[in-house]
This record gives structure tokens, C-alpha cells and sequence, in this order.
């Protein structure tokens, strides 16, 4: 365990932001997490848990305790037709993906190499190339930072919704995850049919895609649109893409017949909201230290040097500039501290 007073946390966010906070304590064990619990004083509040700081914009020095999962093990139990995989809350997801598929369980390959830690994954329902984080969650296992008694929610429990769940809800800052399990399947179902999965791969004659090769592939498109955030310190996708009525989205698409979407129900329909950002001239635009990056107009960068207010900044022209040219809302995904 590591317990540490006025702590820079400079290396815990992917945005390369520069703030500090008055205690950071790192768990390696539930049994630790439940004596840290036991023992927070009302000066150690406010909490904030963190992980990988992948989803998480820093604004300032956040005057509070800092709780880092270091929870670690993924553990399998065999159903017959799929597999139950327990994976300790400070796992990197994509090192849970890659032994997934390297064992042949399958449902998590389309949410290759999202940056972040297991616990994140069942937070903000992570999701990428149509599928989401609920839809191999059977369990969440978590403290109650109050009591430190355990708890164990199913994946209705928890209400998951697109980049939603209770834990960003009304349950935020109530309880640290602990583990989480995923319910993978052992014959595979390929999802091929949400951005340019198939298309990419019948350009090098794949027909019949295993998991891995589905993996590969999402892992170069990714890499190739979306920077290191040790190059360029980033937080991922930055917005939400917006669902819209089908009364709004067929007014755009008559003024916009090339605005890619995907229909949602019969009622509503999401579109993309680095299109939208790029229509308004803003890939590769900067306003300070931050900028929007060259090849996906979704992501937000650190030029080098900023500081939260910065990214705010930037992001807030984005969303006005959107709203009066489309006159649609867009949300940010990162979380602002």
C-alpha cells in the first residue's frame, strides 16, 4: 500500500495535467482498502476514486483523498457454453481483452485497446465499435466507503446506459470497486457492422474474422486516429456522440446528406460527434496550450503545458460552435474534477 501527503498527479492522468492533492493512498488488496476505509477521518474527505486517469480532466489541486485500485488477478470460472472472468479492479482493461482472446472467450475483442482500468470499465460503460462494457458485465463487486461493508451488484443494478451507470450517478462517490466479472462467450458472434469494420476488412480479403483478427484490426484503426497520450497527453474521446429525435435528425440530413448516423430505436438516432466538430472547421485548431486533434476531431490535446482551465476553454467553443450550427448539445465523456 502507498500512503502519500501533497501528491502530483502529474502521472496518474492521461491528459498530462499538472495538479496535486492533498493525499494519495494505493491498494493492492480489499482487506487494505476496507482498513483505509476504517480509518479515514473527516478531514480525509472529499474521495476521489481514480484509476487509470484515462476519463478524467483535472481543473485543480483537488483538496481531498485521492483511492487508487491496485487490485490485480483475473479468475476463471468455466459454464459450459462461456466463461465467468473475475478480474481485480486495477487491472488495465486491454491486458483483459488480450487474454480473453487469447483463450478463446469472446464478446470484449470490438473494446480493444480503450486506455483504463477494469474498475472504469464498469463506471462509465466503455464502449467502442458497437458494443459496450454492459453487454459482458455480470457482476460488480465494491466497498461501501462509508462502511466499508461489500457489496455486489448485478449489471441491472446498475442501470448502464450509453457512458452511464449509478456509479456516475446517484451512487457516485459511494462505493470504490473492488472487482469486476464478465460473462464471455466461448463461440464466436462477430460484430462487424458499426463503423468501417467490414469494410476494412474485406480491403485485405479477411471473410471469415476470428476474434483476433477483429482485435488487430480495431487496434490499427485506433492507433492510426487517435494519439499517445505520451506524445500528446489526451483523454480519448472527448465527447459523447449525441442521440437525437427523428424529427431533428431528418431535418439535418436533408441539409446534410453525407452526416453519417447509426438509428438507435425507431424513435432516435446517434451521430457523430467528431463529425459535427469537424463541420465546424475545428480539426487541427488550437485555442492556447490545447487543441483539437488533426485526424479525429472526438479528441482534445495537450499542446504541452496546459492546465485544466485550458482544455475547459477549448471544449466550451467546440460546444457553442456545434449547438449554433446544428443547434445539437454535445456532453463531454471525461470527467471534470
Amino acid at each position: 500500500m502507498v500512503d502519500i501527503q501533497d501528491y502530483n498527479l502529474l502521472n496518474n492522468n492521461t491528459f498530462g495535467i499538472e495538479e496535486t492533492c492533498r493525499r494519495y493512498i494505493s491498494f493492492d488488496t480489499v482487506d487494505e482498502l476496507r482498513n483505509v476505509l476504517l480509518s479515514l477521518l473527516p478531514s480525509d474527505h472529499p474521495i476521489l476514486i481514480l484509476g487509470g486517469g484515462s476519463n478524467l480532466l483535472l481543473t485543480r489541486r483537488f483538496e481531498g483523498t485521492v483511492l487508487h485500485s491496485a487490485i490485480c488477478g483475473m479468475d476463471v470460472t468455466d459454464c459450459g457454453d462461456d466463461v465467468l472472468l473475475r478480474c481485480g479492479s486495477g487491472e488495465r482493461w486491454d491486458d483483459v481483452v488480450e487474454y480473453a482472446v487469447s483463450n478463446g472467450w469472446h464478446g470484449a475483442e470490438n473494446l480493444s485497446i480503450i486506455p483504463g482500468d477494469v474498475g472504469a470499465s464498469a463506471v462509465q460503460n466503455i464502449g467502442a465499435y458497437g458494443a459496450e462494457a454492459k453487454d459482458i458485465i455480470e457482476c460488480v463487486e465494491a466497498l461501501d466507503i462509508e462502511t466499508a461493508e461489500s457489496r455486489k451488484f448485478t449489471a441491472e443494478d446498475c442501470d448502464y446506459a450509453y457512458r452511464y451507470s449509478r456509479f456516475k450517478g446517484e451512487w457516485k462517490g459511494r462505493y470504490v470497486i473492488t472487482h469486476v466479472t464478465y460473462r464471455l462467450q466461448k463461440a464466436y458472434s462477430p460484430r462487424l457492422d458499426y463503423g468501417n469494420i467490414q469494410s476494412e476488412l474485406d480491403k485485405r480479403g479477411i471473410a471469415n474474422p476470428t476474434a483476433r483478427d477483429v482485435r488487430n484490426l480495431i487496434i490499427e484503426i485506433r492507433n492510426a486516429k487517435l494519439p499517445d497520450p505520451k506524445v500528446e497527453g489526451n483523454a480519448g474521446s472527448f465527447f459523447m456522440n449525441p442521440v437525437v429525435d427523428k424529427q431533428i435528425f431528418d431535418r439535418l440530413v436533408q441539409e446534410y446528406p453525407e452526416m453519417p448516423y447509426y438509428p438507435v430505436d425507431a424513435n432516435n438516432v446517434k451521430i457523430p460527434a467528431g463529425w459535427l466538430i469537424d463541420r465546424c472547421g475545428w480539426k487541427g485548431r488550437s485555442l492556447g496550450r490545447a487543441g483539437i486533434h488533426s485526424k479525429q476531431a472526438l479528441v482534445i490535446v495537450n499542446k504541452g503545458g496546459a492546465r485544466g482551465s485550458d482544455i475547459v476553454a477549448l471544449s466550451e467553443a467546440v460546444r457553442q460552435d456545434v449547438k449554433g450550427k446544428f443547434g445539437i448539445d454535445i456532453y463531454p465523456e471525461v470527467n471534470f474534477v
